[in-house]
């Protein structure tokens, strides 16, 4: 079920934005922007996106992780981890991704 929503998330944004494309992250199904990855579906059925390492978490009204997928490495910066629980807000956080992602480039 959780794909599903990733999926039709990915379509949405897709026909709305042409510069969205879909790849891999870490053999997981991800959201580009201009060839960089703003959001992935992971094994954990859980939807990681990057919002950057300043952005404000707790103002987003759902409970955000940081990401951190390796037991030995330290997490990833600005990579944040919203759980199949909170899927209803997955699409929001992905457009916030995606402004922030239109921002960094111009």
């Amino acid at each position: 079920m959780a794909v599903e929503i990733f999926e039709a998330i990915l379509e949405q944004l897709s026909a709305e934005h042409k510069q969205l494309s879909s790849g891999k992250m870490m053999s997981s199904p991800a959201i580009h922007y201009k060839g960089k990855v703003l959001a992935f579906f992971s094994r954990k059925e859980t939807m990681v996106f990057k919002l950057g390492k300043d952005y404000p978490v707790e103002t987003l009204k759902v409970r955000v992780e940081i990401f951190s997928p390796f037991k030995s490495k330290k997490p990833f910066s600005g990579w944040y981890e919203v759980s199949q629980k909170d899927s209803a807000s997955w699409l929001s956080i992905c457009e916030l991704a995606l402004t922030i992602a239109k921002n960094n480039f111009m």
